[in-house]
């Protein structure tokens, strides 16, 4: 489903874009450290957002370095947030994956 979803990979310009696509970053305008509003948090697509929160789930399940990072998340902020960023860390990956062709390495992934 995320390939499918995400079309052809160069027309991203880098993880942080296909990343926004996904949904899986906060939209905010910041200034001088300060919130200074929120943009278009239904921008992106929908089902990316979707799919990278399942595989963040099925992540905490069956990888331990994916619980570990959840874990250590979650004892900062609370468990949604913790898991999406789970998710926005298993998107930047997803990219770096299409990009260069190459197969998920969990070390390169939670190092």
């Amino acid at each position: 489903m995320i390939v499918l979803e995400t079309g052809t990979i160069e027309r991203f310009a880098g993880a942080g874009n296909f990343a926004s696509y996904a949904r899986c970053v906060d939209s905010q305008r910041m200034s001088n450290g300060r919130k200074k509003g929120e943009g278009n948090t239904r921008n992106g697509n929908p089902y990316l957002g979707w799919a990278f929160i399942e595989a963040a789930n099925f992540a905490m399940h069956f990888s331990a370095e994916a619980r570990q990072f959840y874990d250590r998340k979650k004892a900062r902020t609370n468990p949604v947030i913790a898991r999406k960023a789970l998710a926005h860390k298993l998107a930047r990956a997803c990219f770096h994956m299409l990009k260069e062709r190459t197969p998920f390495d969990v070390t390169r992934c939670f190092a």
